[in-house]
């Protein structure tokens, strides 16, 4: 019999977990439904649209009785033989609900450093099996006191095949966007929070004449980094996107890719590449241990690198006459199907169905 996986998300919209998990069900073998303890953003509408089953179970608090009575009830229903849970509150509430329902494995990937300690208490337990999406996450976790067997990492993952350049999208997001013909423009993508430095970024682009920064995303950094452009003199050259459902439009607007958080597994970066954009990072651990044309990692606490390598950027592309460059990738270790394939081991061997 086929193995039923529950999915319970706490996301906030437009975050990148939402994005990964629907790589990862749209590529699974095993029969999926996901339920969502946030407002569903643009992805999640997107997977319901494709037809997976999204219910909804509205949840503010951390340990919600309510909710968790009700993700018992859905799981009971739906005869689910795995609950996998995304993020810190649908761990809490997912386990409990699970055991509640009598489901005894539980797997849970851990997408973030920045949840602390109290990650570890959504981690323990007999039945539970813990997914990072990198190999820093899986050694704090460790420390933390989470069972080294009971850890494994599967990053995260991309269809290269989905950021494919297209010239008439690029000439009608621009379009759009009031973006004027033959205006560089910098880009960056990722959740508005202080911790991707996108200050650090909107104080670079002052220093690059005639460039345009588009940042795409939604967060509560926003109205400080529009005060920021305000005072660095650049809120004319700074376009606030807001979250987008798939970023690919975005990306064939951008001419230069930029990511200067670094506390970021760098996802953002190896989709920046798939779409023929030259990146600049301070952190991607995919690129740790490769050398990727047009894939520059930034120099570490030197101020001015991140405004140098721009206006490097800039020259190159009036260098190209616009021209765009050739898709790369860092390899089939972060390709989505084999992320799915592994998860899907995962669930075989947790089930005892494999």
């Amino acid at each position: 019999m086929a193995v039923r996986v529950l999915h319970v998300i706490s996301a906030r919209a437009g975050d990148g977990a939402e994005h990964q998990l629907r790589l990862l069900i749209r590529n699974l073998p095993q029969e999926s439904e996901v339920v969502t303890l946030s407002p569903p953003g643009p992805v999640l509408a997107r997977m319901r649209a494709d037809g997976t089953a999204v219910h909804e179970i509205a949840s503010s608090r951390d340990l919600d009785p309510a909710a968790i009575v009700r993700l018992r009830r859905l799981t009971l229903r739906g005869g689910f033989d795995v609950v996998h849970t995304h993020l810190f509150r649908a761990s809490v509430q997912g386990r409990l609900a699970a055991w509640l329902a009598g489901v005894a494995q539980v797997v849970a990937t851990e997408y973030h450093l920045d949840e602390g300690r109290r990650t570890v208490l959504a981690h323990r337990g007999r039945g539970r099996f813990t997914i990072a999406v990198s190999a820093l996450i899986a050694e704090r976790l460790r420390r933390w006191g989470v069972p080294g067997d009971r850890v494994t990492v599967i990053p995260k993952a991309l269809d290269t095949g989905e950021f494919g350049f297209d010239a008439e999208l690029r000439d009608r997001t621009r379009s759009r966007l009031g973006i004027a013909p033959g205006t560089p423009v910098i880009g960056g993508l990722g959740r508005l929070e202080p911790r991707k430095r996108f200050d650090v970024l909107i104080r670079a682009v002052a220093e690059v004449p005639g460039a345009v920064l588009l940042l795409v995303g939604d967060g509560s950094a926003r109205r400080g980094l529009e005060r920021l452009a305000a005072i660095e003199g650049v809120a004319d050259r700074v376009l606030f996107a807001g979250p987008v459902r798939h970023a690919r439009a975005m990306f064939c607007a951008m001419d230069v890719f930029a990511s200067p958080g670094r506390e970021t597994f760098g996802l953002v970066v190896l989709e920046a590449i798939a779409a023929g954009l030259p990146a600049l990072y301070a952190t991607c651990e995919a690129l740790a241990d490769k050398s990727i044309s047009g894939a520059e990692r930034l120099t570490p606490h030197d101020p001015e690198s991140l405004p140098r390598k721009l206006r490097a950027e800039v020259l190159c592309l009036a260098e190209r006459a616009g021209g765009r460059l050739a898709p790369r990738s860092a390899g089939d270790r972060y390709d989505a199907e084999r992320m799915a394939a592994e998860v899907g081991d995962l669930y075989e061997r947790v089930s005892g169905a494999g």
